[in-house]
């Protein structure tokens, strides 16, 4: 691996399934329990065929803010690359956006929620 910065990204959906990591990184990943503190999760409708396929799911998990402090969705957080960071953009469809967000763990990790 080159001196590539590496960043963390936060996955409560598809992102921790094995295929899709190989599927987009090329590699599996090594994931930390954690949670996104003040957020509520709920489910959107894949229509991109490629994403149904990589993922074999047609609905996917999505996040949004809480009024609810108490709310939290709770998923794994990954030391990944740069270039690996895009190849989760190109991944993900256009309902979700990225953000960073300070997680449970006091860690501030990338995160897809909902566009």
């Amino acid at each position: 691996m080159s001196d590539e910065r590496t960043v963390l990204l936060f996955s409560y959906g598809t992102l921790q399934q094995d295929e899709v990591q190989l599927s987009s990184f090329g590699r599996l990943l090594d994931g930390q329990e954690d949670a996104m503190v003040g957020y509520r999760q709920s489910l959107v409708e894949i229509t991109e065929p490629e994403v149904i396929r990589t993922s074999g799911k047609r609905f996917h998990p999505i996040v949004e803010a809480s009024d609810n402090p108490g709310d939290e969705v709770k998923g794994k957080v990954f030391r990944i690359t740069d270039t690996e960071l895009k190849a989760a953009d190109d991944y993900e469809v256009a309902d979700y956006k990225r953000i960073q967000v300070l997680l449970r763990s006091g860690n501030s990790a990338w995160v897809y929620v909902r566009a």
